[in-house]
């Protein structure tokens, strides 16, 4: 079996929870244009930049958990790989996505450069076995229905796929209907593990199914969440952004303003500092 690292090197100039140092995967829900996603990455990689923080760029190709069916879901795989791998040469930043299925993730692995298990799937042995196989580094999110100490069955998954390139993300625990809490303790448990852990901060203020055919959320608490994190030892910060977050076509309601994220983020370098 691997050795679990605490650090995961994802492109040759980006290496993610070295040293305490605070890192970014921000972008928006889903990938809704070429040019919309090409500008978002330019625009949070220059925020990124100036404050030092180590930045991947995550957006959706396929949005295959959608409340309703009649929801957007995106440009679809060839597509929205396309476009990913465009954001990779031309900006220049690390690239994230996600995949459903076990047949998305040969294609996947040519263009991304960390694959990302839905939170839904994370216990799905065939999918986290595949893109272990990939060799790339894998994010998995923590089921909303899992505890933290659950999270080392699918670490284990990874990891005997001979894989130790991991990180985990905590986004929230279902607390009742339409809603969900964190508990800030799954942070130092799920450190535990050996492998850099996230705070979504944008999930985890989602209230799932909260508009009936869409989700809901609040937007307002996304700052309270990642200060929260950061806090408690989060080694990176996961943000859905957005330039006009009452437009996007998925997560609206726990999209934080690209004008929000230069202050956010200096906030949250403070507190890792004070650590």
């Amino acid at each position: 079996m691997p050795t679990a690292s605490r650090y995961v090197r994802v492109s040759p100039g980006v290496t993610l929870g070295t040293a305490g140092r605070l890192f970014l995967i921000a972008g928006p829900c889903v990938i809704e244009s070429r040019a919309h996603a090409l500008g978002l990455a330019r625009r949070i990689r220059a925020v990124a930049a100036g404050l030092g923080i180590p930045f991947v760029f995550k957006a959706s190709y396929d949005k295959a958990n959608r409340s309703s069916g009649r929801s957007f879901r995106g440009p679809g795989q060839a597509e929205g790989l396309d476009i990913l791998a465009e954001i990779k040469h031309t900006v220049g930043v690390p690239v994230l996505s996600d995949v459903h299925e076990t047949a998305q993730v040969e294609a996947a692995a040519r263009v991304l450069d960390i694959i990302q298990i839905p939170a839904f799937l994370c216990r799905q042995t065939d999918l986290l076995v595949a893109a272990a196989a990939t060799g790339k580094p894998i994010n998995i999110k923590k089921g909303q229905f899992l505890s933290p100490w659950d999270m080392k069955n699918a670490v284990e998954k990874v990891e005997g796929a001979g894989n130790a390139k991991i990180l985990l993300t905590e986004r929230g625990t279902t607390f009742g209907y339409n809603n969900l809490v964190v508990d800030l303790r799954s942070i130092p448990i799920m450190k535990e593990l050996g492998h850099p852990v996230v705070i979504d901060a944008s999930h985890s203020v989602q209230r799932p199914g909260g508009r009936g055919t869409a989700s809901g959320g609040d937007r307002a608490l996304i700052p309270v969440i990642a200060r929260a994190g950061v806090a408690a030892g989060a080694d990176g910060i996961y943000l859905e952004v957005h330039d006009d977050p009452d437009a996007a076509l998925s997560d609206r309601d726990n999209t934080l303003p690209l004008r929000e994220l230069k202050g956010l983020l200096a906030g949250l370098l403070r507190i890792k500092k004070a650590l």
